[in-house]
């Protein structure tokens, strides 16, 4: 046996080697084991903590939840509020669970019964008086498959909750997950209906993307990479303006959202709230439209409608007169005091947002504006349009057409021989005067005033023809543009109709000569009640085309004012003052229900006549301004199948005059206040006063 000793190398070398392996194995185990500690971590992390830690990752995203503003009023010119919101509690849920298709539909039987639970309740603790829900109704609501909303958001299944349901819900919080009661506003309408088609009316913003308006806000939303401003986030139940002021307004009546911050969870449904901001209430429109001047139109219109029925007006009575227009507009401002489509409707059918199968039916041919665009109040082709042929309205301008073109002058003689002829020899169109009265003598003032179509023809039609043959339809078109006819008011109403130019179709009136000699008293186009207002302006200030103003302020909910509105010229005609002297001397029709008024005024009737289905019809068509040498009201009024428009049209406007002389005084003292009266020392008879 060797013996070890310190000296002997061969044994030192070998206990070299022994030392190294151990290290090397040692070095090998200690690395598999904290392999097999780290992949046993990543194990643990991936399979029991990762679902964990991945819900508290997702619940670092918090989502805007958008909360309705409080739309601001619209008053009348007085401060009558016509449209107004008041606080009202509404039934809201948050899915707690996924209850779509893509699950399967395995929570569909609790959703179905939570709908049932909630259907109960409203039918034991709801208003008796209101509608009633169904099962289907909820579960729409509820959007299972998120079709209208997110996973978080907040669905609204019920609005205007009675005490009882607030209490009961209230208790029983806990039985229905996800149940919560909102403040919101439901809108209501002046219950006298007061101008309903001018102001509007809402629904939702689900309801309203026909509107351009809605549908690009609705797809700026969907498709911006910009997080957007929470408050201004349109919301599917949300309610907007969808006519009217109500849509003209929107953004101003609107308001602007308030939100709730509300953590998500990974299933994207929310994990309670971390700050609400409140929303901040729309501003306030004040319109121009006075509610006594505007009562007063309405129901002239409707008791004219009535006597129609019943008494003989160009010698029968007119049972199918069912519909008129009125607009009152001021002279110097343009403001529209009062805006007549009648009949009308209670727009507070549209509360809900929409409106029920029974309320449509009464209200589809009348909740359209008549004045602004055209409809038909019945079947195509039973009844006129609301947009009407002016008739011998047009013939003022007529007349100014004439003088300003030189076909004739001041002092034009013309012997009307009670009819007036256009076309080729032997083949010539007969054009004769109302009822077939010979005039004889006349000068452009009394053709105006005994409403001539043989004068209009001979001297208007037939010579604009004659000076510009195939061009003189575009040189009218140019006047009766200047005058707003066949154009936009510039009132800014949302639908408004721009007419139709008749006079351009040349195959349906024959020929240019034909189209130029009917246009020339009033047969060649047809024009909205507020164009034809803004035209009267136009005569009374002698050529200013004012923008028919609808609204006069705009305040916040603190009353500040936010924006005023001044008169606005569109445009001007500059005639020698002899020639609006003229026509204002032919202003001067013989209307019976203008007997004893107490002003000297300046009126035109009109009777259009047009062929509704198999037979001749005439519409009543009237026009006036007062006092005749110091304009302060003009007013324009449309009776389709009323007759002759002195005896159907004109009546209705008298009392219109008459409203707004008792609110606001045509001499500038309101008669309806005796004390004004005493104070100034006068009785209603200045400025022109018979």
């Amino acid at each position: 046996m060797t013996e070890y000793t310190p000296d002997n190398p061969e044994q030192e070398e070998t206990k070299k080697k022994g030392n190294l392996n151990l290290r090397i194995n040692l070095f090998f185990f200690s690395t598999f084991i904290i392999f097999c500690v780290i992949i046993i971590r990543l194990a643990i992390l991936q399979f029991v903590e990762g679902p964990t830690l991945t819900e508290k990752e997702s619940s670092n995203i918090v989502k805007d939840v958008p909360l309705p503003p409080i739309r601001g009023t619209i008053y009348d010119a007085a401060g009558v509020p016509l449209a107004y919101s008041t606080p009202t509690q509404s039934l809201y849920i948050t899915l707690m669970k996924d209850y779509s298709q893509k699950n399967g539909s395995k929570n569909r039987p609790e959703a179905e019964q939570i709908a049932q639970r909630l259907l109960d309740v409203f039918n034991n603790y709801g208003d008796p008086a209101a509608e009633k829900m169904t099962k289907q109704d909820i579960i729409d609501a509820m959007d299972l498959d998120y079709k209208k909303y997110a996973g978080y958001s907040p669905r609204r299944i019920k609005m205007d909750l009675s005490q009882k349901e607030i209490a009961y819900f209230s208790e029983h919080k806990s039985e229905f997950p996800g149940i919560s009661i909102e403040e919101e506003s439901v809108r209501h309408y002046d219950p006298q209906t007061v101008a309903v088609q001018t102001i509007g009316y809402i629904r939702t913003f689900s309801g309203s993307k026909s509107l351009s308006k809605y549908k690009e806000i609705d797809e700026k939303q969907r498709s911006s990479d910009v997080t957007p401003d929470p408050g201004l986030v349109y919301t599917e139940p949300e309610f907007v303006g969808f006519d009217g002021l109500e849509l003209m307004y929107q953004d101003e009546l609107r308001g602007k959202n308030g939100y709730k911050k509300v953590p998500i969870n990974p299933r994207n449904l929310p994990e309670g709230v971390d700050e609400v901001v409140p929303p901040v209430k729309g501003n306030n429109i004040y319109s121009t439209i006075n509610k006594q001047v505007q009562l007063a139109t309405e129901q002239a219109i409707m008791d004219q409608l009535s006597w129609l029925h019943t008494h003989p007006v160009s010698g029968r009575t007119h049972p199918n007169a069912t519909t008129g227009f009125a607009v009152a507009m001021e002279v110097k401002t343009g403001n529209v005091v009062a805006m007549a489509s009648m009949p009308d409707y209670d727009a507070n059918v549209w509360q809900t947002g929409s409106v029920s199968p029974d309320n449509w039916k009464k209200i589809q041919n009348i909740y359209l504006n008549g004045t602004i665009r055209s409809f038909n109040p019945g079947k195509k082709g039973d009844h006129p349009e609301s947009v009407v042929l002016l008739g011998s309205t047009q013939k003022p301008l007529s007349v100014l057409v004439g003088l300003n073109e030189g076909l004739i002058t001041t002092n034009t003689y013309y012997q009307d021989k009670g009819a007036a002829y256009f076309g080729k020899e032997g083949h010539q169109t007969r054009v004769q005067n109302s009822g077939g009265h010979v005039y004889g003598g006349m000068d452009p003032a009394r053709a105006i005033e005994k409403s001539s179509n043989a004068f209009m023809v001979d001297m208007i039609g037939k010579r604009l023809y004659d000076k510009y043959k195939d061009n003189s339809i575009e040189i009218w078109d140019q006047y009766m543009t200047k005058f707003g006819l066949g154009v936009l008011t510039g009132s800014g109403l949302p639908g408004e109709w721009k007419g139709r130019k008749e006079y351009t179709n040349i195959k349906q009136a024959g020929s240019v000569q034909s189209a130029m000699a009917y246009a020339s008293f009033g047969q060649q186009g047809k024009y909205t009640t507020l164009q034809l207002a803004q035209y009267t302006v136009m005569l009374a200030n002698e050529g200013k085309r004012l923008k028919p103003q609808l609204v006069s302020k705009i305040t916040d909910e603190k009353g500040n004012i936010v924006k005023t509105f001044k008169p606005e010229v569109l445009n001007t005609v500059s005639f020698p003052k002899s020639y609006w002297n003229e026509i204002r001397r032919g202003m001067k029709s013989e209307v019976s229900a203008f007997g004893d008024f107490p002003y000297d005024f300046a009126r035109k009737t009109g009777t259009s006549t047009q062929q509704v289905g198999h037979q001749l019809v005439d519409n009543g068509v009237f026009i006036a301004y007062a006092p005749r040498e110091n304009p302060v009201l003009a007013v324009a009024v449309m009776i389709p199948e009323g007759g002759f428009g002195s005896q159907s049209a004109a009546p209705v406007a008298r009392k219109i005059f008459d409203a707004y002389d008792q609110v606001y005084g045509l001499d500038g003292v309101p008669k309806g206040n005796a004390n004004n009266q005493a104070a100034n020392g006068t009785t209603g008879t200045t400025n022109g006063v018979q």
